[in-house]
């Protein structure tokens, strides 16, 4: 049909755009730039006009820009290559970033959630399970507990709930624990030094968060200037440690219960390996940026086989197709949900991310380049292909724009078209290792 109209080659050429998204976001409107006259202030010539119903598709498709693989795998397939290039620059400059942070101490470090009750397993060890199987690493068991009764699932959801505030207590905990290891006092670590990270949320499949974290030690202006010598990844790794231990954020007390929330026992802190620092290490910046970016598109519902949309109703977990652990994580969320005194955590907006409300992926101001300012080069690449080659100058320019939600997604013509142009997956490549970390 779309042939015979003769609007497929625009079609497609407008579909192309969206980079494979299934799940657009349609707009109708306009959008129309004007030459403006800076001595009278009158409006000039039209530079460029561009109207939604004349458009291939009747209005103007906008990426969804979700970052969940479940959701738009086109989309979250763009936000991992943006956290890659992001977690790169970091490691090894570019995109703003100077080149010689690639010789700063660094490290790639892992943090647990504490033991909520004993749940089933794959030991390194070899041995078997407690329950006495030995699980293969895809069986459906793995994370769930011994004693679904006996599980501490109130305190599961608190941990998850709580856990940003507990990362934000750390970060002011490891610069103190730097400091001290300079003999410096923490209003003098200032100027001689300054810690850099970028970390990414997983989700165990247990399904209690942890994070992944590359954190750098830089000089006072971050990566511009090189670290002091006293600066080493040694000692980086000996103050994350004693900073992840002294951490604690109070929590609630329910039903006379107090709460308060520590990381997990199991901390994994390896040096990263650059030209710099090889020492034998295998762990490479390659690695290191591909699997952090590899769960900044992964949510709950990857590991533990919850919903991957927020509950209007708790009724509809009847008809959902998710796992008992799961089922039971999101009841305790939504019980939780109806105490006053914990508003602010809005755990049944969150039910479905098992308490979980911060930010996937995260980074301090100095570690390197922003998302946002990846996809604004992205747009603005966008947007000189398809607009035709004018001379504008922002002084100069009117810009008048006006544009209304008419829907999302595709029609069955329209999705045929976009499958047939979906890009070629990304080839960064995976790790060939895993952080050590529990079920």
């Amino acid at each position: 049909m779309l042939a015979s109209l003769g609007t497929l080659p625009e079609l497609a050429h407008q579909l192309s755009g969206l980079g494979g998204c299934t799940h657009p976001v349609r707009l109708d409107g306009h959008r129309t730039e004007y030459e403006i006259d800076l001595a009278t202030g009158e409006i000039g010539r039209t530079l460029h006009h561009l109207a939604s119903a004349t458009l291939p598709a009747g209005q103007l498709l906008v990426r969804c820009n979700n970052r969940r693989a479940s959701r738009c795998a086109a989309c979250a397939e763009t936000y991992r290559r943006d956290t890659y290039h992001l977690i790169t620059a970091g490691l090894r400059g570019g995109k703003g970033t100077p080149e010689r942070v690639a010789t700063h101490p660094r490290v790639f470090a892992t943090f647990t959630a504490p033991s909520f009750g004993p749940v089933h397993n794959r030991p390194s060890s070899g041995r078997p399970c407690r329950c006495g199987t030995r699980h293969d690493d895809q069986d459906p068991a793995l994370g769930t507990p011994l004693d679904p009764d006996a599980y501490d699932y109130e305190a599961a959801v608190l941990w998850n709930a709580h856990a940003g505030a507990l990362w934000r207590r750390f970060s002011i905990y490891l610069r103190r624990e730097v400091a001290k290891r300079a003999g410096l006092t923490q209003r003098a670590f200032r100027d001689h030094a300054r810690v850099s990270f970028a970390k990414v949320a997983e989700y165990q499949k247990r399904g209690a968060v942890h994070f992944h974290a590359v954190i750098r030690l830089d000089g006072s202006e971050g990566g511009e200037t090189a670290p002091p010598a006293w600066a080493t990844a040694e000692l980086l790794t000996d103050a994350i440690h004693a900073a992840a231990t002294a951490a604690r954020v109070d929590g609630p007390e329910i039903d006379g219960r107090p709460h308060s929330f520590v990381f997990g026992r199991q901390l994994d802190v390896r040096p990263i390996r650059s030209a710099a620092f090889a020492g034998g290490q295998d762990l490479t910046e390659r690695a290191v940026a591909s699997y952090v970016a590899k769960y900044a598109t992964k949510g709950a519902e990857t590991a533990t086989g919850t919903l991957d949309r927020p509950l209007r109703f708790l009724a509809e977990l009847a008809q959902a197709q998710i796992t008992e652990h799961a089922r039971r994580m999101i009841r305790a969320a939504w019980a939780l949900g109806t105490r006053s005194e914990l508003a602010d955590l809005r755990l049944r907006a969150w039910a479905h991310m098992l308490g979980f409300r911060g930010h996937f992926s995260t980074k301090s101001r100095r570690y390197s380049t922003t998302l946002g300012a990846l996809r604004e080069a992205r747009a603005d690449w966008r947007r000189a292909q398809a607009a035709p080659a004018v001379d504008t100058d922002p002084d100069t320019t009117l810009v008048l724009a006006h544009w209304v939600f008419a829907g999302t997604g595709l029609s069955a013509a329209e999705a045929w078209l976009a499958a047939s142009l979906e890009p070629a997956p990304g080839t960064e490549g995976e790790p060939t290792w895993t952080p050590a970390a529990t079920n």
